[in-house]
């Protein structure tokens, strides 16, 4: 299962160490050389490629709620990990066997220090820790697919790429934390003039991510990227108990292009009144019929069933649904619809993206790519992990530190050749709903994130998690904003039913997990109009709201 949620964000360059010697990207290339070299000479299996990452991050995180200060700190950290492969790049410990997907890789704790010694003594027992483990695992799996039928296609295990040397200088970093304390602690005392909100909070976390890669091959990699982000969040009930919450969130890769003290204070006006309004509005029934998905909405919904499903190392798992691995150069969109991912692009408007790098985490540089062309699918998300047809990565190998290498999203443009304004999508929709007799249409104007499922013993099914659902009437009334709607579906059948776009794209920002761990992603969509979506009933816990009454600032609450 595969989940994109909201996420406190991130992006950086690198800062080194503060002690003495040679820079860690130095002592990471010599000690590489020197077990690669011994390895080379001794090991049985022999290695034929090494790569060695560490990824050094600094934190700043502030966070209050109803005027108190709830977190302040500032944390450093460096961690490492390796990636040995032994036996030849057609067929290596990598190599899936029975959907058993290799797994060597841990994040290990390095000194801040650019010492030598302490160094190196880690990264070495690291490499001869994943030197055995992978040299056993091609021993057991040369065994085991002895004994099963060859697939009717196969494609190598590893693609050869051409070295790269870049070292970009560490970008400032500079995050008033003290600063920020005040402003949280005057900025989140607002939420306490709306006696339904039972939790809030406002949070800003500002990150630099450093990163250096070097390999057996030659490259060597010196990269990073930085990112802040303020985060307001309310959470309640409604009367009959069903969990209610909202978010807001800014991004930006400077903390002083963050928004101003007015600016916030007008998103936590704007996020309790609405809050307050969905704690009254009624719960939606289960539906079927048409619908407008906001940008950020129809953002989160390409994310989680188109993305996922077109990442390529999925493409030779016979674990996996496979949905689109036969359908190269044929249409599975409509026509007047593109699909790119570009993690070169660093802002869609005004708006940073967190899934902009340079480099992916295999060393191969970003690129942009387009998978979908008026409608027709062209290529697939990949790695370095070759599948039939696509013998080279295109910069998508991407994964947490301590997490192995799979093809992954990066930043999801949805483009269209025909476009509407949103007056004239929302015309349409009416049409729509009249053309199908339906009592209303839905408009889903915020998402929380979503998830699928992609593998082929499970149901080949998504669901995307709306906040703010409206009915539009087709005689003219008023939109109603309706609670408790989860939408539902399956891939292929969804597609089909896309009508129209809006002009004007928007963008969701947050995290994607899935097999190597979290990362950073955006998607940026127009508005789409549906024919036919399908949604259900949010589950309800069923708890009463609070029965003691509030406090008040006195304390007698009475």
């Amino acid at each position: 299962m595969h989940r994109l949620a909201v996420a406190l964000a991130l992006t950086g360059g690198f800062a080194y160490g503060q002690g003495r010697g040679a820079p860690l990207i130095d002592i990471l290339a010599q000690e590489l050389t020197r077990n690669f070299q011994a390895l080379k000479a001794k090991g049985d299996p022999a290695p034929y490629f090494i790569a060695y990452s560490a990824v050094e991050s600094q934190t700043d995180a502030v966070s209050a709620s109803m005027g108190a200060l709830l977190r302040s700190n500032q944390s450093r950290d460096r961690y490492f990990d390796c990636s040995v492969r032994v036996g030849t790049p057609q067929f290596d410990n990598y190599h899936l066997a029975d959907g058993d997907r290799a797994h060597f890789s841990r994040a290990t704790g390095l000194p801040l220090d650019d010492i030598s010694g302490p160094v190196r003594r880690i990264v070495w027992k690291e490499t001869d820790r994943v030197y055995q483990a992978a040299a056993q695992r091609l021993i057991r799996i040369k065994t085991r697919t002895q004994m099963k039928a060859e697939p009717a296609e196969t494609s190598d295990d590893f693609s050869a790429e051409a070295p790269v040397a870049a070292t970009e200088p560490a970008p400032a970093y500079n995050f008033p934390r003290e600063k920020w304390e005040a402003r949280l602690r005057k900025l989140s005392s607002a939420f306490n003039e709306y006696p339904g909100i039972l939790n809030s909070a406002i949070s800003v976390t500002s990150q630099r991510d450093n990163k250096i890669f070097v390999n057996t091959e030659g490259t060597r990699l010196q990269h990073g990227w930085t990112m802040s982000r303020v985060t307001l969040s309310v959470r309640g009930k409604a009367s009959d108990g069903q969990d209610l919450s909202l978010f807001d969130s800014f991004e930006a890769a400077d903390p002083s292009r963050l928004p101003s003290d007015e600016t916030l204070r007008a998103a936590v006006s704007s996020l309790a009144e609405r809050f307050t309004k969905l704690q009254r509005a009624p719960n939606a029934d289960p539906y079927v019929g048409p619908a407008i998905l906001s940008g950020r909405a129809a953002a989160v919904f390409f994310h989680e069933i188109f993305g996922h499903r077109i990442e390529g190392h999925r493409q030779k798992d016979e674990a996996e649904g496979q949905t689109f691995a036969k359908r190269v150069g044929t249409p599975i969109l409509p026509a007047f619809l593109s699909v790119v991912f570009d993690a070169t692009k660093r802002r869609q408007d005004s708006t940073d993206l967190m899934g902009t790098y340079r480099y992916d985490d295999e060393g191969v540089r970003a690129r942009r790519v387009t998978l979908v062309d008026n409608g027709v699918l062209k290529e697939f998300l990949m790695s370095r992990t070759p599948i039939p047809g696509f013998p080279k990565s295109n910069g998508h190998g991407r994964k947490e530190i301590g997490q192995e290498v799979v093809s992954r999203q990066s930043n999801l443009f949805v483009e269209t050749a025909t476009r509407v304004t949103d007056r004239e999508l929302r015309a349409k929709l009416i049409d729509e709903v009249k053309k199908q007799n339906k009592p209303y249409g839905l408009y889903f104007d915020q998402v929380t994130g979503g998830f699928t499922t992609t593998g082929r013993r499970g149901l080949q099914a998504f669901t995307v998690i709306p906040l703010v659902v409206y009915r539009v009437f087709p005689d003219g009334r008023p939109d109603e904003l309706v609670r408790g709607v989860d939408i539902v579906g399956t891939p292929l059948t969804s597609f089909d039913k896309i009508l129209a776009a809006s002009d004007q794209p928007q963008v969701f920002n947050g995290y994607c997990g899935a097999e190597s761990g979290n990362v950073p992603v955006s998607a940026i969509s127009p508005a789409l109009l549906i024919s036919e979506i399908e949604t259900q009933r949010k589950a309800n816990p069923g708890d009463r709201p609070p029965f003691l009454p509030r406090p008040t600032e006195t304390g007698d609450g009475l």
